[in-house]
């Protein structure tokens, strides 16, 4: 009986890599911009998208100065479900990646969707980080 096995790590791509700038938007629109996450090796993986540290968010400080009161940009994200395994959206403030969560095949590749909503005055940033099982 002759018995073999090859083992190695997941193999990726992630393009573009960072940062995704959605540069300056009017108030009440959306843009949408795309990263792509690709198996360049020969074992299937799987994906999860998760918040990463609190960056910047200047929407607070702007709004108050003028004397308004806005929403705290993390607000939908404590409010979305406490296990994005099973979301298929990730809400952060103005942003909306989808999907989160995924398993990717040999040669396959997945496009993620982040979407931004300007809504508020200001600057805001969000970190985000791609767990890549098996890496």
């Amino acid at each position: 009986v002759r018995v073999s096995a090859e083992a190695e790590y997941s193999k990726y791509s992630i393009v573009p890599a960072s940062p995704t700038d959605f540069g300056v938007m009017i108030m009440g629109t959306r843009k949408t911009r795309s990263v792509v996450v690709k198996n360049i090796g020969m074992a299937s993986f799987k994906f999860c998208i998760r918040q990463g540290p609190k960056l910047a968010c200047a929407l607070e400080s702007k709004s108050s100065k003028q004397g308004e009161s806005a929403p705290s940009a993390t607000k939908h994200s404590t409010e979305s479900k406490s296990s994005s395994s099973t979301q298929s959206d990730l809400n952060l403030g103005v942003f909306t990646v989808s999907p989160c969560c995924g398993s990717i095949r040999p040669c396959g590749l997945q496009v993620i969707k982040v979407e931004c909503v300007a809504g508020q005055e200001g600057t805001c940033e969000e970190q985000l980080y791609i767990d890549i099982m098996g890496r």
